[in-house]
């Protein structure tokens, strides 16, 4: 991606780990060079902020967006080779979602809630408003398994969805008379796209960056995070095996919280001594482990974490 930017090329990227981990600072040198820096359109990020641009045009309030997922809790501890149920794709996804559209990681991390199509607005709005959420504005999962492991009825796997809430009582009126999918109040509603065909829908975002020099979705600022997790109780001296593997997990986090307390992004967590101990469910820090590996990747991510904290410090 960066001897693509340098070329004067745009880019597409394809690989949304890489986007998690460093996503806002390819988009922002690509970005001085009026070049395109783009999601790949047919991944599920790409699609989300697609659905989320087009709710805040309409003129809606976000309330939630997200994809389908076959999770369930006891998954988050299975291995090998499976970040697609252990939760970590999700993180990582989410990460990217949450960068490219500003809405928020939630603070523990992703609730998983599990949720069929028709119950996507009642579940993704607040809790204040009888939801599943913290707060307006977040990024979540919609589980397509029940914790027992019961398919939930009418899930949406495969899908993305965004949640919203109704300006004034016009627009609410609307949402009733044109067959919204809404809450028991009528004031959320929810879209969604019941299929992803990541790969065969790429060529999408190469026409729009070269026809239009827009983005099919990019990370705009760093706002969220998907860290590494301990899976059991890590002991010094033991190796990291990345995404899927056997020592952790991704969590998705505010990029705050994350900066905060130095936590280590999962893209480089393979192949990583650790140098201290580490609690099962305890997110990895920088200062746990031994880089030794991939110095120049490790420096660019310190770079946009420098560049984040002073964006924050300034903002206060």
């Amino acid at each position: 991606a960066l001897a693509a930017i340098d070329g004067n090329k745009h880019v597409i990227m394809v690989n949304v780990e890489a986007d998690a981990m460093c996503g806002p600072l390819l988009a922002g040198k690509a970005r001085a060079k009026n070049l395109v820096y783009s999601m790949a359109y047919g991944d599920q990020p790409a699609i989300i902020c697609e659905l989320v641009d087009w709710a805040r045009s309409c003129g809606f309030e976000i309330t939630s967006a997200g994809k389908g997922m076959n999770f369930e809790p006891r998954y988050r501890y299975s291995t090998p080779y499976n970040s697609f149920t252990d939760g970590t794709k999700a993180a990582i996804e989410m990460a990217a979602v949450a960068n490219g559209t500003g809405l928020d990681c939630p603070d523990d991390g992703l609730a998983f809630p599990p949720t069929g199509l028709h119950d996507l607005a009642k579940v993704f709005r607040p809790a204040a408003d009888g939801g599943r959420l913290a707060r307006s504005g977040l990024v979540d999962i919609a589980a397509s398994q029940e914790p027992d492991g019961r398919e939930v009825f009418n899930n949406i796997r495969y899908g993305v969805f965004v949640t919203f809430k109704a300006p004034n009582e016009y627009a609410k009126a609307c949402f009733k008379q044109y067959g919204l999918l809404v809450d028991p109040s009528g004031w959320y509603g929810s879209m969604w796209r019941p299929f992803h065909l990541i790969g065969l829908e790429t060529s999408i975002s190469i026409l729009s960056a070269v026809l239009r020099g827009e983005a099919t979705g990019s990370s705009k600022e760093f706002r969220g995070d998907a860290v590494a997790t301990a899976k059991r109780d890590l002991k010094p001296g033991e190796y990291l095996d990345g995404e899927g593997g056997f020592a952790v997990w991704a969590n998705a986090i505010p990029a705050s919280k994350s900066l905060a307390i130095g936590g280590l992004p999962i893209g480089l967590a393979h192949n990583v001594k650790l140098r201290r101990p580490v609690a099962k469910d305890t997110i990895v820090t920088f200062d746990d482990v031994v880089l030794e590996r991939d110095l120049d990747v490790v420096a660019l991510r310190q770079q946009m974490e420098r560049d984040a904290l002073g964006t924050m410090k300034s903002a206060k």
